[in-house]
C-alpha cells in the first residue's frame, strides 16, 4: 500500500535554546522564592506547540495552531505549601506570581507530608529517550493527508454513507522541571496522528466506527489511506447488530480497551487512594491479584517510549520495575507526597505510572475467539460504571457474539458486570496482538466468565 508523503518544511531544530530559556525561567522563580523567604520551592516551565486540522465530507472544517506556555511555582514555608502559575513569562509577571504563592502559602494549614523530595531520592546525569521527532507538516498538507484518509474509507463501499470527519495533528512539547535542592530536569516529546471517522447504513441502522494511528514519529504512522480503509472495514462490521444473551459467559477485551483494565488495577493501587481510603485494594500489598503467569512492568527507561522518563514530576529518579510479578502486586504507585501519607517511599511515580508492559501467554486475537468458544468480544466500553472503592464493575458494551469460535453477528446495547478482583483473578489469557498505541502495552484479555445482560434471554 502507497504511503502518502506530504511536503514538508524543514525548519531548524530550537528546542534545546528553548529549554534553555525555560530553565531560566524555573531558576528565576526558585530565586524570587528564596528572597522572598520560602525554605523550599519547584518550578516547573513548559512550552507546548501543536497543529490540529479537522476535515468533514470532503471539506475542511477547521485548522488550528497552538502554543502554550507557562510556569507554576510551588513554594514551602516549613510544612506549609502554597502554589500559583501563569502564562506572563516577563520576569515581572513571574515575580508576582511567586509573591502570590508565598503570601498563600503563609495563611495554609501546616501539613506534615509536605516538601520536597529527599535531595537523595533525585534523578542523576541526565537521559534522552529519542522521543523528539517534530513534523515539520505545513497545514495545507496536513489537510490533504486528512482529506485522503476520509476519502479512502467513504469509496471503501457504498454502505459507508457518510462521515464524522478526519483529522490530523501534531504535537511538541518541552518541559524543566527544577527544585531548591538543585536538581534541574529536562524533557522534551513529540506526538503525532491520523484518525478516520466513519458511518454506514441509513436511518435507525446506522453505524458508527472509528480508526487512528498515532505514533512519536510521523514515519511511525499507518498511510492516511490505510487508516480510512480500517475505519471502513471496523464500521461496515459493525452493520444490522443484534441483542447479545443474558448470562454468564467468557469476555473478550480487544487490546484497545484491554488497557483501561491495567488502568483501573494502577488507579486503585495508586498512593492518593489508599491514603484517602477509596480504593478496594487497601492493604493488598503481597497478594496474589491475577494468576501467577501475569507480570506487569514499568519500564519507564524505553526508547522511544509514549512516558519515558529519567525523573518523575517531584525529581525522584525512576527505575524499572515489577508492579505484578507471578500474579502478585509487588508494590503501590506512589510520589513523594501520598508516600509520606502512607509512611512509605516513593516509586517514582509522581505524575503516573511510566511505560507499562503486560506479559502475554497465548496468541492473538483470532486464536483467543477460536479457543473461547462462545462468549463475547468487547471492542467499545460505554460509562462511568467502574467504582474502584467498592471494585464493583459495570459498563455499557459493543462488540461481537462468539459461536463455534468464530464472529457470529455484531451486538450492542448490552451490560457487562462483574467484580474488579474476580475479573483480574478470572483472566485466562492474554494475546500477543500487542497496541502499541499508548504507554500500556497489552494484548486481547480473556475473563473466563463475566455477566453480561443483553436482550436475549
Amino acid at each position: 500500500m502507497t504511503r502518502s508523503t506530504p511536503e514538508m518544511t524543514a525548519a531548524p531544530d530550537t528546542s534545546q535554546a528553548t529549554l534553555d530559556q525555560l530553565e531560566a525561567l524555573a531558576r528565576q522563580a526558585l530565586d524570587d522564592a528564596k528572597q522572598l523567604g520560602a525554605t523550599q520551592a519547584e518550578a516547573s516551565a513548559s512550552d507546548e506547540r501543536g497543529l490540529n486540522v479537522n476535515v468533514r465530507m470532503g471539506e475542511v472544517e477547521s485548522v488550528e495552531r497552538t502554543r502554550d506556555r507557562g510556569v507554576a511555582v510551588t513554594v514551602y514555608f516549613g510544612k506549609k505549601k502554597a502554589q500559583a502559575s501563569t502564562a506572563d513569562l516577563k520576569p515581572e509577571s513571574l515575580r508576582r506570581t511567586v509573591e502570590m504563592a508565598c503570601a498563600i502559602a503563609r495563611h495554609t494549614e501546616q501539613d506534615e507530608a509536605s516538601g520536597l523530595a529527599d535531595a537523595e531520592r533525585l534523578a542523576g546525569q541526565a537521559r534522552d529517550f529519542d522521543q523528539w521527532h517534530p513534523w515539520g507538516i505545513e497545514p495545507d498538507a496536513a489537510v490533504a493527508l486528512a482529506l485522503e484518509a476520509e476519502a479512502a474509507g467513504r469509496s471503501f463501499d457504498a454502505r459507508i454513507s457518510n462521515s464524522d470527519g478526519a483529522s490530523v495533528s501534531s504535537h511538541g512539547g518541552l518541559s524543566v522541571y527544577a527544585n531548591s535542592h538543585g536538581f534541574v530536569g529536562r524533557e522534551r516529546n513529540t506526538s503525532h496522528s491520523i484518525s478516520t471517522s466513519l458511518i454506514a447504513g441509513q436511518g435507525e441502522s446506522m453505524q458508527g466506527q472509528h480508526w487512528y494511528t498515532a505514533a512519536l514519529m510521523a514515519s511511525g504512522l499507518e498511510s492516511a489511506e490505510s487508516v480510512g480503509r480500517k475505519a471502513a472495514e471496523r464500521t461496515l462490521e459493525r452493520l444490522n447488530p443484534r441483542s447479545a444473551p443474558t448470562g454468564s459467559f467468557p469476555v473478550l477485551f480487544a487490546p484497545e480497551v484491554a488497557r483501561s483494565l491495567v488502568a483501573h488495577l494502577v488507579g486503585a493501587v495508586s498512593g492518593s487512594a489508599l491514603y484517602r481510603k477509596a480504593s478496594f485494594l487497601l492493604d493488598a500489598k503481597g497478594q496474589r491479584l491475577l494468576p501467577e503467569w501475569v507480570s506487569i512492568v514499568e519500564k519507564p527507561h524505553l526508547q522511544r517510549g509514549w512516558r519515558s522518563g529519567y525523573f518523575d514530576a517531584d525529581g525522584v529518579a525512576t527505575s524499572e520495575s515489577a508492579l505484578i510479578s507471578e500474579g502478585v502486586l509487588q508494590r503501590y504507585v506512589l510520589g513523594t507526597y501520598s508516600a509520606r501519607r502512607l509512611g512509605l517511599e516513593s516509586t517514582g511515580n509522581a505524575g503516573g505510572v511510566h511505560n507499562l508492559e503486560v506479559s502475554a501467554n497465548a496468541e492473538g486475537f483470532d486464536a483467543l475467539v477460536r479457543g473461547m468458544g462462545r462468549g463475547l468480544v468487547v471492542t467499545e466500553l460505554m460509562g462511568q460504571g467502574v467504582n474502584t472503592v467498592t471494585g464493583d464493575y459495570s459498563r455499557g458494551a459493543a462488540g461481537f457474539w462468539v459461536e463455534n469460535g468464530e464472529l457470529a453477528y455484531p451486538v450492542d446495547e448490552l451490560t457487562i458486570a462483574g467484580h474488579l478482583r474476580d475479573m483480574y483473578a478470572g483472566i485466562e489469557a492474554i494475546g500477543a496482538d500487542i497496541d502499541r498505541r499508548s504507554a500500556t502495552a497489552i494484548g486481547s484479555v480473556l475473563i473466563g466468565k463475566m455477566t453480561v445482560a443483553g436482550g436475549e434471554a
